[in-house]
């Protein structure tokens, strides 16, 4: 198995403003992923996602905004060491594609760099499968919050 690419597609029912809004905002961010999320969703922003509860323990992780252009894309680093400026071979990258299709919008998200790690083959795999199963859980849980935000036509 090759432990290089996580990628998924999933069609959301809204145009890609508002879906490029809800993978970019921490305000909507932490609505489907991440328990808290605190950065400036522009090129450049450094801050952090926290899973769980930051005060008993929840993973803090570091998080670096690389591109945002509304309303294609939205790109992060993110797993790099505290204090550490993320860059490939110290952090994943995700990537979110958007694309209209229909009434709604096509996205793609792409996480990359889990072999420029330099992991251990058991870490690496290990490493691999926890996003795969995290990407498989956090999701699908996107579109149906979009379809609770109040839209204006």
């Amino acid at each position: 198995m090759e432990f290089g690419t996580i990628e998924r597609e999933i069609y959301v029912e809204a145009s890609p403003e508002i879906v490029f809004e809800v993978v970019s905002s921490p305000d909507h961010l932490k609505q489907w992923w991440p328990d808290d999320a605190r950065y400036d969703p522009t090129p450049g922003s450094v801050g952090e996602i926290v899973f769980g509860d930051r005060a008993a323990g929840g993973a803090v992780v570091p998080f670096t905004v690389i591109d945002a252009r509304p309303p294609r894309t939205f790109s992060f680093r993110w797993t790099h060491p505290a204090g550490e400026v993320a860059a490939e071979g110290n952090s994943l990258l995700v990537t979110f594609e958007l694309t209209p299709s229909g009434g709604g919008t096509l996205l793609k998200m792409t996480e990359t760099g889990f072999r420029e790690m330099s992991w251990e083959v058991a870490v690496l795999e290990q490493q691999y499968q926890e996003h795969v199963t995290g990407w498989d859980f956090y999701l699908p849980r996107l579109a149906p919050y979009v379809a609770t935000l109040k839209v204006r036509p």
